[in-house]
C-alpha cells in the first residue's frame, strides 16, 4: 500500500514537473526523496546559444563560375550543400544553393561569397538566442531523469503485478517525454552548431524565350507562313455570301448601263 501511495505522489510530481520543474523538491520530499534540489539545479552554459541564418541575393556575369566558387567555399570551410537548385525566368538564369557551415566558419563563408559582388538584391543576416530554451530542456531533462530513477527503484521493491503495471506505466510516459526534450536539444545543438546561408544568383538574359537553333527558327517561319495563308482563305470563305451580292450587283449594274446607252 506504501508503495501505491508513493506511485501516486509521484504521478503528481511528474505533472506538475511538466508545467514547472521549481514544485520538484516539495513534491520529491513528500515521496521520501532526498537531496533533489541539487540534482536538478539549473545547468549555466559556457557561451551563448545562437542560431545563425544568412540569405544573399545578387547578379552575376557568369552562373556557372560563381556556383563553382560557392561550392569550392562550401569545401574550404567544412560545409554541406544541402540544396542546389536551378532554372530560368522570363529574362534570367539562376541558381539556389543551401549550405551549412559550421558556426565557426559562418563569417569567413559568407566574406568569401561577397568577395567580386557588386551589389546584393539584399543581404540579411539573422541570429536566434536560444540559450534560455536550451537552458530549460537540460534541466527539465534533468529532472525527468531523476523521476525515471526514482521510479526505477521503486520498480525494485514492488510487492505485485499490480503495483509493477503501475510503475511501468509510469516509467513509459516519463520515457516518451524524456526522448521529446532529448530530439528538440539535439536539434537545437544541430542548428546552433551548424550555420545556414541561403544564396541566390542570376544572370540577366538578352532573350525573353527559350533559346532554339537556326533550323528551328527557319521550321517555325515556315509553319507561321502556311498558316498565314491558310487563315487568309479561310477569311474568303467566310465572306463567300458578300462577294456573291457584288458580283450580282455588278452584273444587275453593268446591264443597266447597257440599255440606256441603246436607248440612246
Amino acid at each position: 500500500m506504501k508503495i501505491v501511495s508513493t506511485i501516486f505522489l509521484l504521478f503528481v510530481l511528474g505533472c506538475t514537473n511538466s508545467g514547472s520543474d521549481n514544485n520538484f523538491e516539495a513534491e520529491a520530499s513528500m515521496a521520501g526523496i532526498e537531496n533533489v534540489s541539487e540534482d536538478i539545479a539549473t545547468p549555466e552554459l559556457d557561451e551563448q546559444k545562437i542560431i545563425k541564418t544568412a540569405r544573399l541575393a545578387f547578379e552575376t556575369k557568369d552562373v556557372e563560375a560563381t556556383h563553382q566558387k560557392i561550392i569550392n567555399l562550401a569545401s574550404q570551410y567544412k560545409g554541406l550543400v544541402q540544396s542546389d537548385n536551378s532554372g530560368k525566368d522570363y529574362n534570367r538564369i539562376y541558381k539556389n544553393i543551401v549550405v551549412r557551415v559550421p558556426t565557426e566558419n559562418f563569417q569567413s563563408f559568407i566574406d568569401g561569397i561577397s568577395e567580386g559582388v557588386a551589389y546584393f538584391d539584399h543581404r540579411d543576416i539573422s541570429r536566434q538566442d536560444v540559450s534560455e530554451e536550451f537552458v530549460d530542456l537540460e534541466a527539465r531533462l534533468k529532472a525527468k531523469r531523476t523521476l525515471e530513477n526514482r521510479y526505477l527503484e521503486l520498480l525494485k521493491k514492488a510487492n505485485s503485478v499490480k503495483e509493477m503495471l503501475e510503475i511501468e506505466r509510469e516509467l513509459s510516459n516519463i520515457r516518451e517525454e524524456i526522448e521529446a526534450k532529448q530530439g528538440r536539444l539535439q536539434y537545437l545543438q544541430t542548428q546552433v552548431s551548424m550555420s545556414t546561408v541561403i544564396v541566390e544568383f542570376y544572370k540577366t538574359t538578352a532573350d525573353t524565350g527559350i533559346t532554339q537553333s537556326y533550323g528551328q527558327k527557319i521550321k517555325n517561319a515556315l509553319q507561321g507562313g502556311w498558316n498565314g495563308i491558310s487563315v487568309f482563305f479561310l477569311g474568303v470563305l467566310y465572306l463567300w455570301p458578300l462577294f456573291l451580292v457584288a458580283i450580282i450587283v455588278i452584273f444587275v449594274l453593268r446591264k443597266f448601263l447597257k440599255r440606256k446607252k441603246v436607248n440612246k
